[in-house]
């Protein structure tokens, strides 16, 4: 049975390479592609602080985002390629480091109360199969330390599930 240890906070590149270790343990022989992506977003959502909203969208038909596994308050199902935050990292092929969410041109707000968002593409094999989609109620929540860390476990949830 899998267990989360808890991770010191102060080091944030010790943090995700932590936070790393643990999502490889987690994700360890299973290949389903959405248990990856359920466990991988309890994992992000219980051990990162002051988020309100982990989870995945996927790609689907090329040009729509869906809603994946999840924590959170309930989210919007559908975003097409190039629509908010999500979308325009799919159209973009780069991850989307958000502030101010209310800044944002487009952004599509699936709760009130978030502030800022980071999104990450989870690329495979030259394409996009979806994002890893982090929201939090606090203002510039994520740095480049975020971005650099949730990359790294966007690609072991492929690795692992592709």
């Amino acid at each position: 049975m899998f267990q989360t240890a808890t991770i010191n906070l102060a080091d944030k590149k010790e943090f995700y390479r932590e936070l790393a270790q643990q999502l490889k343990g987690l994700l360890e022989g299973e290949r389903d592609a959405i248990a990856n992506a359920a466990n991988a977003s309890a994992l992000m959502f219980q051990m990162m602080p002051d988020l309100n909203w982990a989870g995945f969208y996927f790609l689907k038909e090329g040009d729509e985002l869906v809603l994946g596994p999840f924590q959170g308050k309930p989210a919007c199902v559908r975003i097409p390629v190039g629509r908010g935050v999500c979308g325009a990292a799919v159209q973009k092929g780069v991850s989307m480091l958000v502030e101010d969410v209310h800044a944002f041109p487009g952004h599509i707000a699936c709760d009130a109360a978030s502030r800022s968002e980071l999104v990450v593409p989870l690329h495979h094999q030259g394409g996009i199969l979806g994002v890893i989609d982090l929201d939090s109620p606090l203002a510039s929540r994520f740095d480049t330390d975020d971005q650099a860390g949730i990359e790294a476990l966007a690609r072991i949830w492929v690795e692992a599930s592709y």
